[in-house]
């Protein structure tokens, strides 16, 4: 390895987000438990929007705390992560994007939207809709998908994850998602998506469910350790990036 690899924590940082908190702490866990350091840089939203914001960094992780400054630059990130096969994680709101991005880029719905950010937004329009029930300090079971690369990473079929969301996929439109290549590997007991991922991609996984809220901060959530060891990877690679 050339380099320590590098990771871009795309969001808004506060002081008010659990998960913003949460993150130095699972950083350090990652070096001492797992050997897996990384350097971390915050990227706001505003500042994704620039071209190439996050294409030199070895892995891409669009946090929790919607609604961002710049929807754009949220989106934009996690093109660049998902076209340039950088390592990319979305929890929470950065699930939601990913499916977002994924509507308008790849399967052309461009007035794709989410309610949060459009509550003006036509019916037909909403990607990401309120949710009947809000999962804010929620915890519950997801079913993985056999054989999906969430089951791989999590070594098992069902799981308890713990949420803070009030928004979620509409179901109208996940047929067309799935039907241009995003595979949706977790959902709860009643059926509603909770996991995504991109087959082909080096590691592409979001998550409606927030894995960097699991414990007590002290031992990295397997999704979250998954990404580190993704990304140290993505650093050995010959073309990678320097810093």
């Amino acid at each position: 390895m050339t380099h320590t690899p590098c990771i871009a924590l795309v969001g808004d940082r506060s002081p008010h987000v659990k998960s913003h908190v949460r993150i130095p702490a699972l950083l350090d866990a990652l070096a001492e438990r797992d050997g897996l350091v990384l350097d971390a840089y915050w990227i706001p939203t505003g500042d994704a929007e620039a071209p190439g914001a996050v294409k030199d960094f070895d892995a891409v992780w669009v946090l929790p705390g919607s609604p961002y400054a710049s929807e754009a630059g949220a989106l934009a990130a996690i093109r660049t992560a998902r076209e340039d096969s950088i390592p990319f994680l979305g929890t929470c709101a950065g699930f939601q994007h990913a499916l977002l991005e994924f509507a308008r880029d790849v399967c052309g719905l461009t007035a794709a939207a989410h309610a949060e950010n459009d509550p003006a937004a036509a019916g037909d329009d909403l990607l990401i809709a309120p949710l009947a029930c809000s999962l804010v300090g929620h915890e519950g079971p997801v079913r993985v998908a056999p054989g999906s690369l969430a089951e791989s990473v999590l070594g098992a079929e069902r799981t308890t994850e713990r949420y803070h969301c009030n928004y979620g996929p509409d179901s109208r439109h996940l047929e067309t998602l799935h039907a241009h290549g995003l595979r949706f590997t977790g959902e709860d007991e009643d059926g509603q998506v909770r996991i995504a991922e991109l087959p082909g991609h080096p590691f592409f996984l979001a998550t409606l469910f927030q894995p960097e809220l699991a414990s007590d901060g002290t031992r990295p959530h397997p999704i979250v350790r998954a990404l580190a060891s993704a990304a140290t990877d993505h650093a050995r690679r010959p073309a990678g990036p320097s810093r």
